[in-house]
């Protein structure tokens, strides 16, 4: 399995609230990406990178960042053996490929032809969340159907849903169909999906499916990757598994609570393995 860390956002919320903080506590992170943050012990990205390792769950990690980022991404980069980097080539936001264009991107560059293990830059999860127990459901998974993916799920509060991509999901944990941020009344579940998926190789070429047929849609309904995972439950099987939550470093407070759970946590060496 390859895992491709999708990290070519411009953090503009994050970077608003930084600049606008008057206390000054936060003015070293002006201008820093934000899967290279601080968090705990090391950078965020460095979490995914170590338990990635420790748990043998892919033996490449492939990171998408934007020119602006492009040196910082490659310096830090130069630390690890089993990662490589790749640029969208974009400069702003406004010119952003989107979250899926990326993926596909990492698949092409990098000539990927095995299952691929997608993370958001931006998340990290609480320390019940394994890699290989995630692995693990992947591969059971795998071997009753060779078209399965799985995606990560859990509970929000009632009036978070219009926040996230909400799964409705069946008995067997298979998911019907993924709602974007609706609304409380619009559906039953609160079944929250972050960015996180395990997409089997056979489902690599829809990819290119997906963005001919968004070819002349708005950015807004092919940036986020979640677009393609809506799009993708209706043709391959995709299933869930069920975590007790998650970090996402949107703007400042979100960041602030991150770092400080890392920061509180002991055990960081067994974190996601």
């Amino acid at each position: 399995m390859k895992a491709v860390i999708l990290a070519a956002g411009y953090g503009t919320r994050l970077q608003r609230d930084v600049v606008a903080d008057s206390s000054g506590r936060f003015a070293h992170l002006v201008g820093t990406a934000k899967p290279l943050l601080p968090v705990g012990s090391s950078v965020l990205i460095s979490h995914w990178v170590h338990a990635l390792s420790r748990s043998d769950c892919a033996d490449c990690i492939y990171v998408v960042t934007n020119a602006v980022y492009l040196a910082a991404f490659e310096q830090w980069a130069s630390h690890f053996t089993n990662v490589k980097i790749v640029s969208d080539q974009t400069r702003s936001n406004d010119d952003r490929l989107g979250a899926v264009a990326c993926l596909q991107l990492a698949v092409k560059h990098f000539d990927i032809e095995d299952h691929v293990l997608v993370i958001g830059g931006d998340t990290l999860f609480k320390e019940d969340f394994s890699l290989s127990e995630v692995k693990g459901r992947f591969s059971d998974l795998q071997a009753k159907s060779e078209n399965s993916c799985l995606v990560l799920s859990y509970q929000c509060k009632e009036e978070e849903t219009h926040k996230y991509g909400i799964l409705e999901v069946g008995s067997d944990l298979r998911v019907l169909c993924m709602k974007e941020k609706p609304l409380p009344s619009e559906t039953k579940s609160r079944s929250a999906c972050p960015c996180f998926y395990m997409f089997s190789k056979k489902s690599l070429p829809l990819l290119d499916t997906f963005l001919e047929e968004k070819k002349e849609a708005p950015i807004d309904e092919k940036d986020a990757p979640g677009n393609f995972v809506s799009w993708l439950i209706l043709r391959e099987p995709v299933y869930t598994h069920q975590v007790s939550g998650r970090f996402d470093v949107g703007n400042l407070p979100s960041y602030i609570e991150c770092d400080l759970y890392f920061r509180e946590k002991r055990d960081v060496g067994s974190y996601m393995v």
